[in-house]
């Protein structure tokens, strides 16, 4: 199940642990996060390296849909209503400089890198959008409301960011990963203090940053309460329909639109990993309905950790550990929460101040709505009598018949028919 990315470029490759190590900065994680974390310190001069437990990128990195935008959703309302105006403004002007360094550095890079209008769109509900817009006009943001969107089906209208862009991930990362100290094939099974311990030797580190996507370190942070999984599906259709932009329903479980030069990426069939969705099955429907000439080139599926109050975390991995940091939670909107991971831990792991801390820190206040619901989804799957049980926290697993895996609702850790772990925080196959 390779996506388009993954289908069309030849990544790098590097070697595997061999023995004992020691570096100041260990980045544990081979996506576009913990890349471009090595990246920046490695330009900056600091020792560091970076372990991946298979292949870079072959995790949600290789599974994106790639849009590189400061509109996430509509969030602006959200941040303006629960943290005020100068909070939302920082998570703008935070997301404009990752914006920004995308565009320097791909101007150097061939990736397919192109300006797109990006939208987000309702399907019937014009005063969330106009709330938006509102926020956004508080903030000092100029954006534009569209009354009509070139989709196959009415809308109540979008809400418009001119000039973000699109391109092509793993062509970019194939460069950037050019020579950085990375070790492939080389699983961290646990942590011991400051020691990582792996399967072909120990690394020994002043500094750990964890770039898995889910933390797996469960002693320090509780992210197995503030954070959720969420996936969600792809097709690229030949012979469909050129969009000219980006497009998401302001809605999880809606649609999304892009087109990667012939082909269409149709986006959607989205749920809560462990439960039940249309993935695949509802996107075939709705090509067959409005692209009914399209031909399907290939599919795949993504993974996206989901925080509390839809901002990611970014920092020290708790207020009580001091040389361990984390990057998570970018809430489908991976492109841009990478790249403000990358800069802001880069500083944070040199002992500089970033202004914009505070407002991604992992110590921020939990007491939010989808506590409970995470809390309670936990407390059913343990409560579950199944005959699997996810080695990561014992919650109930439950078949995902469209990709034939074994899912957890409570963390979203995931494995193959034969029990061995496709997605993390289980850092094990099924016993």
């Amino acid at each position: 199940m390779e996506s388009i990315w993954q289908k069309s470029v030849q990544l790098p490759t590097f070697p595997k642990l061999n023995g004992n190590i020691s570096t100041d900065v260990l980045i544990i994680g081979g996506g576009i996060a913990g890349i471009l974390t090595a990246y920046f310190l490695k330009q900056s001069g600091v020792d560091c390296m970076l372990v991946e437990k298979h292949r870079i990128c072959s995790g949600t990195t290789g599974h994106t849909t790639a849009k590189i935008t400061v509109q996430h959703g509509l969030i602006y309302h959200k941040m303006l209503k629960s943290g005020g105006a100068e909070t939302a403004q920082k998570y703008q002007q935070a997301n404009q400089l990752a914006f920004d360094k995308y565009a320097e550095l791909c101007g150097n890079i061939d990736c397919d890198y192109e300006q797109k209008d990006n939208y987000v769109y309702s399907i019937g509900d014009r005063d969330v959008l106009e709330q938006e817009m509102s926020a956004l006009a508080k903030i000092g943001y100029s954006a534009r409301f569209c009354e009509k969107l070139p989709l196959p089906f009415p809308t109540a209208g979008a809400v418009m960011f001119p000039d973000q862009a699109q391109f092509h991930p793993l062509k970019f990362l194939a460069a950037i990963a050019q020579g950085l100290p990375i070790y492939e094939n080389t699983f961290v099974k646990e942590m011991r203090g400051n020691t990582a311990v792996t399967d072909c030797g120990n690394i020994t580190a002043k500094t750990v940053v964890v770039a898995t996507h889910f933390p797996f370190i469960n002693k320090h942070g509780s992210y197995f309460l503030k954070l959720y999984q969420h996936r969600s599906y792809v097709l690229a259709l030949e012979h469909a329909q050129d969009v000219d932009g980006m497009y998401v329903d302001e809605c999880r479980t809606g649609l999304s639109f892009r087109n990667y030069g012939k082909y269409l990426l149709l986006g959607g069939g989205g749920h809560r990993t462990g439960k039940q969705g249309g993935n695949w099955t509802e996107l075939h429907h709705f090509a067959h309905q409005y692209y009914p000439h399209a031909k399907e080139y290939c599919h795949w599926a993504a993974q996206d950790c989901m925080s509390l109050d839809d901002v990611p975390y970014i920092g020290q991995y708790s207020s009580r550990t001091a040389q361990l940091f984390t990057a998570t939670g970018f809430n489908k909107w991976g492109m841009t929460g990478a790249m403000v991971s990358a800069m802001l831990l880069s500083d944070l792991v040199q002992g500089k101040k970033n202004e914009y801390a505070d407002i991604f820190s992992p110590s921020r206040s939990i007491l939010k709505p989808q506590l409970f619901v995470n809390y309670l989804e936990s407390a059913v799957n343990l409560l579950s009598f199944t005959g699997k049980r996810c080695p990561h926290l014992g919650c109930a697993l439950h078949w995902n018949a469209a990709e034939h895996s074994w899912d957890c609702a409570c963390h979203g850790s995931r494995f193959d028919e034969n029990g061995r772990a496709l997605d993390n925080p289980a850092n094990g196959d099924i016993s």
